[in-house]
């Protein structure tokens, strides 16, 4: 298993565990979210977007059965194009995944959604890594970042962290057997410890703080004065007088022109 690769995790019972649970969070994250252009980076063998309406998708991966093969951190996708991107397991998984993030800062739109799923180190799985001293290949070779340093890298490239949850309270026991023993942990585990699950979502929002541009006020032309004095000259010539507007339903007097 040492020699594994993720694709070879994924079809174990518990990769197989996980996936099911993660798709199933996706369809619901993801089904509301509306505009024109979509994008999945990494982990081709989950549909992360099946369940979305947007017309044009696209999942990007350096392997695996893609539609775009491509560096996750240098996409060849153009700037402020993108309105919902999903980012599942790709972040523990890269060298540089500031890098990936600083990415997806510049091909999405304002006010554009981005989702990230994690294994989460402050659980039992993260417990399993440590023990095992990632030793074990995947997903346990992973760097896993905790939920408060994924929340303050957001943060410093203007996300808004907007929606979140958590699954996978079970133990990582290997065994379809075991595992479905501990199925009564994910509903106990989501009420008592809600901070304890395996795997998390994390849900943000772009924001991008507009601008107005105040200009000076200049002074006017010598133009500009003249002819401002000479459209006045013809109106006083021409005998055109302001007329006052009267409203056809009129109102109580004001108390100034009752007393005149």
């Amino acid at each position: 298993m040492a020699n594994a690769t993720l694709h070879d995790w994924l079809d174990t019972p518990l990769g197989a565990y996980v996936l099911a649970q993660e798709q199933h969070v996706l369809d619901e994250a993801v089904a509301n979210i509306f505009g024109f252009n979509a994008l999945q980076v990494f982990m081709p063998e989950l549909d992360a977007l099946r369940t979305n309406r947007v017309p044009n998708k696209i999942t990007v991966s350096a392997c695996g059965n893609t539609s775009l093969r491509a560096d996750p951190a240098a996409l060849p996708i153009a700037t402020q194009s993108i309105d919902l991107a999903v980012l599942p397991h790709a972040l523990e998984f890269s060298p540089n995944p500031h890098a990936i993030l600083r990415e997806m800062d510049r091909v999405m739109m304002p006010e554009g959604r981005l989702i990230i799923t994690g294994f989460n180190p402050r659980s039992l799985w993260g417990m399993r890594q440590f023990f095992t001293r990632r030793q074990a290949g995947y997903p346990w070779c992973g760097d896993f970042i905790a939920l408060s340093r994924l929340k303050d890298w957001l943060a410093l490239l203007g996300f808004e962290v907007n929606a979140g949850r958590l699954w996978a309270y079970a133990p990582p026991f290997t065994t379809e057997r075991w595992l479905r023993r501990f199925h009564f942990m994910e509903a106990a585990g989501d009420r008592w410890w809600g901070v304890g699950g395996g795997v998390y979502m994390l849900q943000a929002i772009k924001r991008v703080h507009g601008a107005r541009l105040i200009l000076p006020c200049w002074n006017k032309t010598p133009a500009e004065k003249g002819l401002a004095t000479a459209v006045r000259s013809a109106v006083r010539r021409s005998g055109y007088t302001e007329r006052k507007v009267v409203p056809l339903i009129r109102g109580p007097r004001p108390p100034e022109e009752t007393a005149s």
